[in-house]
């Protein structure tokens, strides 16, 4: 019997992408009628990515990252062969029964003691995870003085992360090798880009969070926001707004039965939170915190600490690998998150071609799903390190990589731009427009979306 883990594997090496070139992408619009029912059911035995048709089986996926957490999932991982062929079959009556033995499988499958997940140390509570950081300066706690140059340098990392994320759209979900076969060397737009998809959504609903509470918000303020402005997430998200609309509130709502609470979600919005702490990289990493445990935990949550801080050094530091060095100081030492991200560093020191260090990095990171936090943060360090600021060697070096391509270029768009202008051949087929599938935020001025984060930054 395969592990759940091999099966993903195997149809994500073998999925090779659709030619975006001749097909439209499949995004949510505020009139969306969500999927419910047997027809959420039946998504959650096959689907595919709204921008990219990637496909995914997230209950395949929820026994992969519940292993990766140090749980003997043995038990369900024998339905899994069963519940995608009732699903192929249309027999939605016994799919139901599977389906809910497949859950009560995960939710009651055993610790494995010995599993190397159980020997790092996962902080959650902000003050435990100070604790847990290496030692920091000083000043470190201490605001720094607001510069005129932070309101552009906003705006730029907004530019940058948007046209990112509009790169990355087409090509989300794939390995590197299938990306290159339909397309060869990525590094532009492969369709005019549209910045609408589900990641930038989490970032407007804690500034409007922000703009209520200030820098004393709290993770049930932003739970709150959730409830208000979201109908409907995906993966970890989806697990948490069903666990808030249940009346659990964070960080129940994170950690209660979230097996992908390791995956990328907080990382892919933890530039926010930078954006709004310039050059205050543990005041950004707090926020991304009280942010992360509304729908992550552990390393989940550190993943979107080190988005956060990574955007804030960038105010400051031009130098990206100076960037990735000083992002470890704002991560818990003994979180296995941290160790894996010493882990990148330590191979990208050693290879001075790139392909060679990514050859080295990918095997290391097989079990996990292309959405979890790990390889997605690889990833990023990868283009950072190897791109050397320049935009678009760090796209193309995105592209090479795979995985959640969509979330690592809008981090490393964000990070990019702030450092300097994002250059005209990627901007300016963006423009001025923000699309979301929120109500009430359907369209949005760009600069004006910038202009309203440097402001609440400067409070």
């Amino acid at each position: 019997m395969k592990k759940a883990w091999e099966i993903e594997r195997i149809h994500r090496d073998s999925a090779v992408p659709q030619d975006r070139r001749k097909h439209a992408s499949n995004w949510y619009h505020s009139d969306t009628v969500f999927p419910h029912g047997d027809d959420l059911l039946k998504m959650f035995w096959k689907s595919s990515v709204p921008g990219s048709f990637a496909p995914e089986i997230p209950f395949l996926e929820m026994a992969q990252a519940w292993s990766n957490q140090g749980y003997d999932v043995s038990e369900a991982e024998k339905m899994i062969p069963e519940g995608i062929r009732l699903n192929e079959t249309g027999d939605v009556e016994s799919l139901r029964v599977l389906s809910a033995r497949y859950l009560r499988a995960l939710n009651q499958a055993p610790k494995i003691p010995d599993h190397p997940y159980h020997a790092y140390e996962h902080p959650m509570s902000w003050e435990s995870v100070m604790a847990a950081q290496p030692a920091r300066k000083k000043q470190d706690g201490i605001r720094p003085p607001w510069k005129e140059n932070y309101a552009p340098q906003i705006h730029q990392g907004w530019i940058g992360q948007l046209a990112g994320g509009s790169f990355g759209t087409a090509i989300e979900g794939y390995i590197g090798s299938q990306i290159a076969a339909v397309y060869g060397e990525v590094d532009y737009y492969i369709t005019p880009p549209e910045t609408l998809n589900d990641d930038v959504v989490y970032e407007l609903i804690l500034l409007d969070a922000f703009e209520k509470h200030g820098r004393g918000l709290s993770a049930a303020d932003i739970a709150a926001e959730w409830v208000r402005k979201l109908v409907f997430g995906w993966s970890a998200e989806w697990i948490a707004l069903r666990n808030l609309n249940m009346g659990l509130f964070p960080p129940e709502s994170g950690s209660f039965l979230n097996y992908y609470a390791d995956w990328i979600g907080v990382q892919m919005r933890g530039m926010i939170c930078g954006m709004l702490a310039p050059n205050w990289p543990l005041e950004a990493a707090r926020l991304a915190f009280t942010d992360g445990i509304v729908s992550h935990a552990n390393n989940g949550v550190y993943g979107g600490m080190a988005a956060a801080a990574m955007t804030a050094l960038a105010f400051k530091e031009a130098n990206p690998r100076a960037i990735l060095e000083n992002t470890l100081d704002y991560l818990p030492e003994k979180s296995e998150y941290a160790a894996k991200y010493r882990f990148v560093l330590s191979v990208l020191h050693s290879e001075s071609d790139p392909k060679t260090a990514w050859a080295k990095i990918e095997p290391h990171f097989e079990r996990y799903n292309w959405i979890h936090a790990y390889p997605n943060m690889a990833a990023d360090l990868f283009a950072l390190w190897y791109g050397e600021g320049d935009f678009t060697a760090s796209m193309k070096y995105l592209a090479l990589a795979g995985y959640d391509v969509d979330c690592n270029a809008g981090l490393v768009g964000n990070v990019l731009g702030i450092i300097q202008r994002v250059p005209a051949q990627w901007a300016d087929p963006i423009g001025d427009l923000l699309e979301t599938y929120i109500a009430g935020k359907e369209k949005l001025s760009i600069l004006e979306l910038a202009e309203r984060t440097a402001a609440l930054a400067r409070q």
